[in-house]
């Protein structure tokens, strides 16, 4: 005790005599409390425009950026009130979900205003709902969507995914089918359902006689085993490396974990016409992987603007695509689709639409005008895909 005291007394007297008092930074400004919360929130109005709004009265500068891929990002200056609330009102939007995000002074934050962020493994973009199309909740029968949390062998790991069954599902009666689904780079499971908006095109689309009832699972496309955690990664190194390391270890849950817990805890088919494979960007590349290295467990297969092995090369998807009889006979859908401006995988997609042509294997393609990477081309393509299965 006597050795610390010298110390601190030593301290003191370096730094010039009696130690200055230790000022806490004052705690951030809060709105007006005599107004409601609504006049500074975000609000989709009556017309259908947006009037975005954050309360940071010390800021200097803040605009709001909207869009949901490079090329698709617009920077709009706001205005400051006098009540340290800025807005901007955009024009009348079509009904979508859509993404932003507030410049503050050069720092990138979410709308705090809004419960609605975009699910990632960093957030950092908020969602706003225009309604008016699928993705809303209507007064339909509504499906549950179950959190189901396993021990995974494969990875040696507990790990957690989501499924979707139909309105009215018991587990009783004639099995169903199985969508198995996976999302994208940097995202979480939840991102297929909160932004995806999986359970509301599902609800929607069975109230109007479009699909099949089928199980939807939603596993983490992430494996975050040590060797394949996706921060250790720089981004131009992940496809040389992370891509492949995750691919095979994903494969593993699902072959050896998410598949036989399924086929023991839901009344599902076990055939291969019974189940289905897609997922989006990397979640693309996950399906392609799995549903070509057990081809024989799958009978509907899509990659939505997926990675490919036109930059992922992988011996076991290529040697099956050298067997076209063998995937024409087994699949009886295998869906490629991709944005027309897509910058991020669109090479990938076009290696792979090149190979199956020349190999002479079905599939149908899509390419969606003006669309890049993103939810714009995932959300209709998912929506037409299932529309597809199991008839």
């Amino acid at each position: 005790m006597k050795k610390n005291i010298t110390l601190a007394l030593a301290i003191t007297a370096l730094l010039g005599g009696a130690a200055a008092p230790v000022v806490a930074a004052p705690f951030p400004a809060t709105p007006d409390q005599a107004i409601p919360v609504s006049q500074y929130v975000t609000q989709v109005n009556a017309d259908k425009s947006i009037t975005f709004r954050l309360f940071a009265p010390d800021a200097k500068r803040v605009s709001v950026v909207t869009g949901s891929s490079p090329d698709s990002l617009a920077s709009h200056d706001m205005s400051k009130g006098e009540n340290g609330v800025w807005t901007w009102k955009s024009d009348v939007m079509a009904p979508n979900l859509y993404e932003y995000y507030f410049d503050v002074d050069g720092f990138r934050s979410v709308d705090t205003g809004s419960r609605f962020q975009k699910p990632q493994r960093q957030v950092n973009t908020s969602l706003i709902l225009v309604p008016g199309s699928i993705l809303d909740d209507r007064a339909v029968p509504h499906g549950d969507l179950l959190t189901v949390t396993y021990h995974s062998r494969a990875l040696a790991s507990e790990r957690r995914m989501y499924v979707w069954t139909p309105p009215g599902y018991s587990g009783q009666g004639e099995p169903l089918p199985v969508l198995y689904f996976y999302h994208g780079f940097g995202d979480t499971g939840l991102s297929a359902i909160d932004q995806g908006r999986l359970p509301q095109i599902m609800d929607n689309l069975l109230a109007e006689g479009k699909i099949k009832p089928m199980l939807v699972v939603v596993p983490d496309t992430e494996t975050d085993i040590t060797d394949a955690i996706p921060e250790n990664y720089p981004p131009k190194e992940r496809r040389k490396t992370f891509y492949p390391l995750n691919a095979k270890a994903a494969d593993r849950e699902l072959m050896q974990d998410i598949i036989p817990l399924v086929d023991a805890r839901f009344n599902v088919r076990k055939d291969a016409s019974g189940r289905a494979l897609a997922g989006l960007s990397q979640g693309g590349f996950q399906a392609l992987f799995s549903g070509m290295h057990h081809l024989d467990n799958f009978g509907w297969l899509g990659t939505f603007s997926g990675v490919t092995t036109a930059t992922v090369p992988d011996a076991g998807i290529s040697a099956q695509l050298n067997k076209p009889q063998q995937v024409n006979k087994q699949l009886h859908n295998f869906t490629v689709v991709v944005g027309e401006k897509d910058a991020v995988t669109g090479e990938d997609i076009a290696g792979l639409k090149r190979e199956l042509e020349a190999k002479g294997i079905n599939f149908e393609y899509k390419n969606y005008p003006g669309a890049g990477h993103e939810m714009d081309v995932w959300r209709p393509a998912y929506a037409e895909f299932v529309q597809k299965l199991f008839k």
